[in-house]
């Protein structure tokens, strides 16, 4: 195709607000968002948490009352994340097993209230669990080891399944751990229960908050480079990806979000299966912390990173915005 000015003047669709609407070639609505949620103990309870600016974690009520906002809000999906109680963590991480913890009471408390209304998504990892922080079980020489990993991971989904949890996330980038997942699940009667696999989760820097947000930032010993991926691969987020969709995810995610478009949009070319990005904590924070200098206005930052995802190829987002950006979607 030859065109050339004046007779193609690409200014011309930008001209007025209805003809940019008309010609857009990428669109949010309140459906592409999933609400991260933080849940702990007690009754009546709602904690801030100090690095996330206008989160806070909230007790199983407050969960449910979360979960019948994204509702009205047209958010279809809360994921959930316990600050387990620090009493209640150990090396094993054994709490993650126990069918009357935190997770699995919220769970079961939203399913009451809100029924088939709203899906809930539940984290498979045992860094809340842990008394070192760690994703999984470690050896006398402090490694986290994988196949043990995986078999504590699988018991942790199908606790979840039982609970009634509709999508089992795996973010703890054990190899294996999906093929194990899938099969326990079908063989125990979840034939629904979806995967989002963290098939490409980096070990990144933007984590710190969320960390806080669970408790096990100040447990944390050592780092976690020995199963997140390196963030210098791009090649390897193909391979992770290729081998959690043949063990039977039914998307995947990338994390984080912003700093990884590149792999996000690589990720959809390559395999067009559901993609989906964690706007992880550290990125909540610099859009609130640009909103509190004066750096930059809060929505409008917001609203840009969204659709970045979605023009990347994402077919929805994980974000503490998600009540923020579905009030603005909603007019």
């Amino acid at each position: 195709m030859t065109a050339s000015y004046p007779n193609t003047r690409l200014r011309r669709t930008r001209a007025s607000d209805w003809s940019r609407r008309l010609h857009r070639e990428t669109t949010l609505s309140p459906a592409d968002l999933i609400w991260p949620l933080f849940v702990t103990s007690g009754d009546g309870v709602e904690e801030p948490v100090t690095s996330l600016p206008g989160v806070s974690r909230w007790s199983v009520d407050g969960i449910v009352a979360r979960a019948q906002e994204a509702i009205d809000l047209g958010i279809p999906m809360i994921a959930l994340f316990p600050n387990t109680p620090p009493n209640k963590r150990s090396d094993d991480g054994a709490e993650a097993h126990n069918p009357d913890n935190l997770m699995c009471q919220a769970i079961k408390a939203i399913k009451d209230a809100c029924g088939e209304e709203i899906g809930v998504l539940t984290d498979v990892a045992l860094d809340p669990y842990t008394s070192h922080g760690q994703d999984g079980l470690l050896d006398d020489k402090g490694y986290v080891t994988n196949d043990d990993t995986v078999a504590v991971l699988v018991d942790q989904a199908i606790n979840q399944a039982e609970a009634g949890a509709d999508v089992i996330a795996p973010s703890d980038m054990m190899d294996g751990r999906i093929r194990a997942i899938r099969m326990a699940l079908e063989m125990g009667g979840h034939h629904n229960v979806q995967i989002m696999s963290y098939a490409a989760k980096y070990a990144s820097a933007f984590y710190g908050p969320f960390r806080d947000a669970v408790g096990s930032g100040g447990l944390l010993k050592g780092n976690k480079k020995s199963y997140q991926m390196d963030p210098a691969n791009g090649d390897e987020a193909l391979r992770e990806v290729e081998f959690d969709i043949a063990e039977g995810a039914d998307s995947v995610m990338v994390k984080p979000g912003l700093a990884y478009l590149d792999i996000i949009y690589r990720v959809k070319q390559r395999f067009n299966v559901p993609v989906f990005a964690y706007q992880v904590s550290g990125e909540y924070a610099m859009i609130e912390a640009a909103q509190t200098v004066g750096a930059g206005d809060r929505n409008a930052l917001l609203m840009e990173k969204l659709i970045a995802f979605k023009r990347a190829g994402c077919s929805g987002m994980l974000t503490y915005h998600a009540p923020v950006a579905a009030k603005i979607l909603g007019g």
